[in-house]
């Protein structure tokens, strides 16, 4: 599950489109623990009952632990299914999101870094390099295709979500482990990086001002 940048004050639970008389919220496995190190199986019915009954069981836990997206092992069911929150500027107007048997395919060579965190790892953020362009196919709660080229931080969390199908962890994508730290010294990372972007800024005025 990768981890949200933003959580809002509220979340209405019930507005959710997917609602059900009865919803559990699942334990979450952590690091460690073997079916987070499963390649899962493919669903073999999207509309089979149970897979409709785990999808919605998802949902409700991902919203309950205040995540942007979920995969069936985290919940030990080693299926692959992924429920996300797609990226947008309003988080409360977004639909969660259903990917069944997802295949993701790199465009270009493009990696970019970016912070990520999961509740199977929790309290930790690490600097993960991705691809910025990815081609994804899967299918929808519906059993309806799904074929679009994504990118940016959209493509970043189906990713991280989609390693989780085949049992790895952002950790294992690190590629320097330094950068592995505890949530709560977020503020500190942020507050240097813009320090450092204040003082290159100055420098470079005062070039400017010197040419």
């Amino acid at each position: 599950m990768l981890a949200r940048q933003h959580i809002p004050d509220t979340l209405d639970l019930h507005a959710i489109p997917r609602h059900i008389s009865a919803m559990s919220i699942l334990k979450i496995a952590r690091m460690g623990h073997p079916v987070l190190r499963e390649v899962a199986d493919e669903v073999a019915d999207p509309n089979d009952p149970e897979v409709q009954r785990l999808i919605d069981n998802m949902i409700e836990t991902m919203y309950d632990a205040q995540g942007q997206g979920l995969a069936a092992p985290q919940v030990y069911e080693s299926v692959r299914l992924v429920v996300y929150l797609p990226p947008s500027e309003d988080d409360d107007e977004r639909d969660p999101r259903i990917l069944i048997n997802p295949v993701i395919t790199a465009i270009g060579e493009e990696i970019i870094p970016g912070w990520e965190g999961c509740l199977s790892v929790p309290g930790l953020r690490g600097m993960v390099p991705r691809h910025n362009y990815i081609h994804l196919t899967a299918l929808d709660d519906n059993g309806d295709a799904i074929d679009e080229d994504i990118s940016g931080h959209h493509a970043r969390v189906v990713q991280h979500e989609c390693d989780h199908l085949d049992g790895v962890l952002y950790t294992q994508r690190m590629s320097n482990m330094a950068s592995l730290i505890f949530e709560s010294e977020m503020p500190h990372i942020f507050a240097a990086h813009q320090a450092e972007e204040e003082a290159s800024d100055t420098a470079s005025e005062e070039e400017e001002a010197d040419a």
